[in-house]
């Protein structure tokens, strides 16, 4: 008994010491217990360097933080990383309605706002918990160069609103939900290898491409599910004019409408509108039935949808692995 008392003793000093080892790594660490520099997300965020010479790091450990947070355009070069995805969550529950800003409220509703370039955000949850109650952004981002890895938007309309006429952003290993439009804006971002899951019968994406960009939302790799009950979903409708979107790869349920894609109830967007798809698999796949507006791929031309052509050519470097930096900066 004696020896099973010392041996558990030994593993939690283990990972106690694991823990400290981790947030010793990072200029900040934020903890709800005090056991940290802050217990606010935001005061160790108005707590970092203006404007760095290197990368500034924040730490937050586990914990619900009700916190409507903004990173402003000064704070560049900073990344946020959490304990855990799952239990590191960053929660608020502005939406449309109780905003009352007039006809734009909807871009004064999100939980975490990214003004600054080169940010980075890791291992957390971001989400807007105000309901189903029309829009209630969880995630708006307007910096430039900006990567999101193993993290959960949680959402119902306009979810994760991609902003920024020259942003460039990515999306790996993330879990996005929502119900209509809750993947929207003008950036140019790619997701890959992220979950997109449908919670009604409605439309994924609501990209506002400006014209002679050419890349708007890109999804490769992604696997697309939905709630039980959801059958009738569009993978997209132009919210502007020349919006771009492409499914390469991707995992498709029945649940994605046979014709695929909507013209927003304006007939002139289906010949500025580029709707691309490539290689994608499951019962939603099947294009024979896709507007006829919309283009399917070929070999050529879905080889010119990676980060180097979306990303390097602009003088954004994303490299494979694990490591993350930016070149030419």
């Amino acid at each position: 008994m004696k020896r099973v008392c010392n041996l558990i003793i030994l593993v939690l000093l283990l990972l106690s010491f694991g823990h400290l080892t981790m947030a010793a790594n990072y200029d900040f660490v934020v903890a709800q217990d005090g056991s940290g520099n802050f217990t606010s997300i935001q005061k160790a965020i108005d707590a970092c360097k203006a404007f760095p010479d290197t990368r500034v790091s924040i730490f937050v450990k586990n914990g619900v933080y009700k916190e409507k947070l903004q990173v402003p355009s000064c704070n560049t070069q900073l990344s946020i990383v959490g304990e855990s995805a799952e239990k590191t969550i960053i929660s608020y529950d502005d939406f449309f309605n109780k905003i009352n800003r007039g006809r734009n409220s909807t871009f004064y509703t999100y939980t975490l706002l990214v003004q600054a370039n080169d940010f980075r955000l890791e291992n957390i949850t971001v989400e807007n918990i105000a309901g189903a109650v029309g829009q209630a952004v969880a995630l708006h981002v307007e910096g430039d160069r900006c990567v999101f890895r193993n993290c959960r938007f949680l959402g119902n309309q306009d979810t994760v609103y991609a902003a920024g006429r020259f942003s460039q952003m990515f999306f790996t290993n993330c879990y996005i939900e929502g119900t209509t439009d809750f993947i929207f804006g003008e950036a140019t971002a790619l997701f890959e290898h992220c979950t997109i899951h449908c919670k009604s019968d409605s439309y994924i994406t609501a990209a506002s491409t400006p014209e002679g960009k050419p890349f708007g939302f890109v999804f490769r790799e992604c696997k697309l599910t939905a709630s039980d009950g959801v059958k009738k979903v569009y993978l997209g409708r132009p919210w502007r004019s020349y919006a771009r979107v492409a499914f390469l790869n991707c995992e498709m349920g029945s649940f994605v409408r046979p014709e695929g894609w909507d013209n927003w109830s304006k007939p002139e967007n289906e010949k500025t509108t580029v709707y691309t798809e490539y290689n994608n698999s499951g019962l939603g796949a099947d294009t024979h039935q896709r507007v006829g507006w919309s283009k399917k791929l070929n070999d050529n031309e879905a080889s010119k949808y990676n980060k180097e052509d979306i990303f390097v050519s602009s003088g954004w470097e994303i490299p494979s692995g694990t490591k993350w930096y930016n070149s030419n900066l």
